[in-house]
């Protein structure tokens, strides 16, 4: 059984109660996400499995590459709220100048997209959203490795 981690233990609170995610850019609130994203499956495979680091940062850079994350994306469209979507998609839609390295650029523009709506729900203290959504891409490495 796997043990869950409280919301006030992953993540810190925001001070301010007039933080406004809209106010940030897009590749602002992606940075964010990309390191909200990274501590919370970190945080996820050290509770939950015992075992060598090197392993937990396999698991980990499963997860969160470019790649998978643009998967991810394509699955859960349908489910993405209205302000969501409009987030992902400036995410998405933003000029990075850097690319990944072993992905697409369509690839790598969806995973921005993602890393800014996963930044967006965090300083939006939409903790159940951003919680929903990076339990359901843990469990769907966890599906595909088991």
């Amino acid at each position: 059984m796997e043990k869950s981690l409280d919301d006030n233990i992953i993540l810190p609170e925001i001070e301010s109660n007039n933080v406004n995610a809209y106010q940030y850019s897009p590749l602002s609130l992606a940075y964010l996400g990309d390191s909200v994203l990274d501590l919370i499956v970190k945080a996820h495979f050290v509770v939950n499995v015992n075992k060598q680091t090197y392993k937990y940062h396999k698991d980990v850079t499963h997860i969160v590459n470019a790649v998978n994350q643009s998967a991810f994306v394509d699955s859960i469209m349908d489910e993405l709220f209205e302000d969501e979507l409009e987030i992902y998609k400036r995410g998405r839609n933003a000029n990075a100048h850097s690319k990944a390295k072993n992905a697409t650029r369509s690839e790598y523009r969806k995973a921005t997209g993602l890393e800014a709506l996963l930044g967006y729900l965090y300083l939006e203290k939409k903790k159940d959203r951003l919680k929903y959504f990076t339990d359901k891409m843990i469990e769907n490495y966890i599906e595909k490795n088991s």
